[in-house]
């Protein structure tokens, strides 16, 4: 397993932009694929983004394609997500995941870790 620690959260206009990050700790980062999530007070955890464990291969929730952006750099043990033009709609808890399956996945229970989460709040 991977600790995941996520940071960058916080409190930005609509219109504006955020940047979270996610360290892992582990020599085995590379080979997980990495997503975020999101949980917004009384709903359940949703999928945002997903990175394959190389890279090449990107997934995204249907509500923040064209506006986020997630990446990952191997060597330094991190993966991003890149949030602009957000919403009110965007508040929520983030949380930073990896799963051994390698593939970018959008299912919730192909993620073998998982960070604390970061708040995002998105002021209209």
């Amino acid at each position: 397993q991977v600790q995941l620690v996520e940071s960058g959260g916080g409190l930005v206009q609509a219109g504006g932009s955020l940047r979270l990050s996610c360290a892992a700790s582990g020599r085995t980062f590379s080979s997980y694929a990495m997503g975020w999530f999101r949980q917004a007070p009384g709903k359940e955890r949703d999928f945002v983004a997903a990175i394959s464990w190389r890279g090449h291969d990107l997934d995204y929730a249907d509500s923040v394609k064209g506006r986020f952006t997630i990446s990952r750099d191997n060597a330094k043990n991190m993966v991003f997500l890149q949030m602009n033009s957000l919403k009110p709609e965007d508040t929520a808890v983030y949380y930073c995941a990896a799963s051994r399956g390698r593939s970018a996945t959008k299912w919730y229970h192909e993620y073998d870790s998982w960070g604390q989460g970061t708040q995002v709040t998105v002021s209209s």
